[in-house]
């Protein structure tokens, strides 16, 4: 999920507009779209709402293609630093588009649909760069099939599931990161039980044709509600996942974003199939880094900066882009995403800072309107999550 502005006259429209206006939805440019940011039910009541029932989330200004060959999965591992090739069809896992100096081009979600086929989705605001990007890259190697007539929906939150096995009997037999084709109620689909809030749910891929009625058909379950994308952001935040454009970008390397994690041992140093992404050299350098502690450096490749939380210690929300600095007011880092958490009832923000200051329990301050707000780092998420892993 990224964010983008374009002219009122040239913003595109997902295939729920109309429903999105029939709600009541305000509607804002995001990503070049026209998407609904809230209902009248207001922000806090649909984000409590995710928390505590299921909320539908309008998603189609994503991008959703299909990489199909042979050779899809190990071409599209090169352009990557998380492991493709060993990913079990029915499984879906975290990516990250990689340039050549290991700056994050786009995360995305990509899933073995067997059969040599890949099915991957990227952030709305990115998708015709990645699609030329990943055309560009190894479109000879396999085809890349964009998906612009399909819509995407998420169904968020704890009593997803069964809302949804009431419309597809036998869906709860998928845990997170695996999904398959389903019927919803007749209607043909593509899940995967993952999403974008922290909460347990699913990711619904499906013809855009179909989208206005399955929508309507899920909005008539009593458990679910229409949410914006004002509450999809900070459900994100409390869940301490980045948005594209805001916590990650090009001038962010994996390591620096705590994306650690999304590197799995068969493509770092010692592994199977270490290397061979695009800025290898210094991600395996800033993972060695992380691991030894030797930040720092003067070297280009050591690790200098890291993605942290961190929560106000006064009732202060601090927004994006506020300084963060050391009590001796010394300049460490900035906020990249920052706001009051509903569930949370404390104001939390994401962003980076000098290595020296990234430990959990560090205080340091933000300045807010020129004054210094007493903060500390923490650990993510702010909101424990509620995966279903069976």
């Amino acid at each position: 999920m990224a964010a983008s502005s374009a002219p009122a006259t040239e913003l595109l429209q997902t295939p729920l507009h109309g429903l999105h206006i029939e709600l009541g939805a305000r509607m804002v440019p995001f990503a070049g779209y026209s998407m609904p940011v809230q209902y009248p039910a207001g922000l806090m009541a649909e984000h409590r709402h995710t928390r505590t029932a299921a909320g539908l989330f309008d998603i189609s200004h994503m991008g959703q293609l299909r990489l199909v060959g042979p050779d899809a999965a190990a071409a599209f591992e090169t352009l990557m630093p998380v492991d493709v090739v060993d990913l079990a069809p029915g499984k879906q896992r975290y990516g990250l588009l990689l340039d050549d100096a290991g700056g994050i081009l786009d995360d995305l979600m990509f899933f073995n649909e067997g059969h040599d086929s890949l099915f991957v989705i990227v952030n709305g605001a990115c998708k015709v760069a990645d699609i030329a990007h990943i055309q560009q890259k190894i479109g000879t190697r396999c085809e890349v099939q964009p998906l612009p007539d399909h819509a995407l929906l998420a169904l968020q939150g704890p009593q997803a599931a069964a809302t949804l096995a009431r419309l597809s009997p036998g869906i709860e037999r998928f845990v997170f990161m695996t999904g398959g084709a389903v019927q919803i109620g007749g209607i043909a689909a593509f899940v995967t039980r993952s999403g974008y809030t922290g909460e347990d749910g699913f990711e619904i891929s499906v013809a855009a044709k179909d989208a206005d009625a399955l929508a309507r058909l899920l909005l008539a379950q009593p458990e679910v509600q229409p949410i914006g994308l004002g509450a999809r952001n900070s459900l994100r935040l409390e869940a301490g996942l980045c948005l594209y454009g805001n916590d990650i970008d090009t001038t962010t390397t994996p390591v620096e974003a705590s994306l650690n994690w999304a590197i799995q041992k068969v493509r770092r140093a010692g592994g199977a199939r270490a290397g061979g992404f695009p800025g290898a050299d210094r991600i395996l350098a800033q993972l060695a880094a992380a691991t030894t502690g030797a930040a720092g450096h003067t070297d280009h490749h050591t690790l200098k900066r890291k993605r942290v939380g961190v929560v106000a210690l006064e009732r202060i929300p601090v927004r994006d882009g506020t300084l963060l600095q050391s009590f001796e007011g010394h300049d460490i880092g900035s906020v990249t995403s920052g706001l009051l958490g509903p569930t949370a009832d404390r104001c939390i923000a994401m962003g980076y800072v000098a290595t020296a200051f990234a430990e959990p329990g560090t205080r340091i301050q933000a300045i807010v309107r020129g004054k210094p707000v007493p903060m500390e780092v923490s650990t993510l998420p702010f909101v424990p999550t509620r995966y279903y892993r069976g």
